[in-house]
């Protein structure tokens, strides 16, 4: 695989990320920022804010920090406008329905691939000739 120019994360990515500073999934999103136009919808940046103000991740940062951390990243983001529509007609679905808005944005930005930790969009990699891989694989293409 060639090295990539346009990204996606998912939640699961971005939460660790932001959770375990140092950890693979931090480092593979300060690599996507540095080397590629990491992509995101509305849709996406708000599942990541309302995931990361549950109050279970009050052990690991406090809330201000967590918002902080959204605020930042999106500062960073190149954005795409994904349709309803678009996320309920995509071919294969993903078997999760809320991570058709992964798949919508990967196809409406013309990604390169999807980093993910979630299994339900691993297991369709490569989904439309898109390679979805965790963070440490997509490490490895730098």
């Amino acid at each position: 695989m060639r090295t990539p120019r346009r990204v996606v994360f998912d939640t699961s990515s971005l939460v660790s990320a932001a959770l375990k500073p140092g950890a693979m999934p931090h480092r593979a999103l300060l690599q996507a920022l540095q080397c590629c136009d990491v992509c995101a919808s509305e849709q996406t940046l708000i599942e990541l804010q309302q995931v990361l103000l549950r109050d279970k991740f009050d052990l690991y940062l406090d809330r201000e920090t967590r918002l902080d951390f959204v605020s930042t990243l999106r500062q960073s983001l190149y954005f795409f406008a994904v349709s309803q529509a678009h996320e309920q007609n995509l071919q294969p679905p993903c078997r999760d329905p809320k991570d058709n808005k992964f798949l919508a944005l990967v196809q409406i930005c013309n990604a390169d691939v999807l980093v993910s930790s979630d299994s339900d969009l691993l297991v369709l990699s490569p989904w439309q000739e898109v390679q979805i891989v965790l963070p440490a694989a997509f490490l490895e293409l730098f």
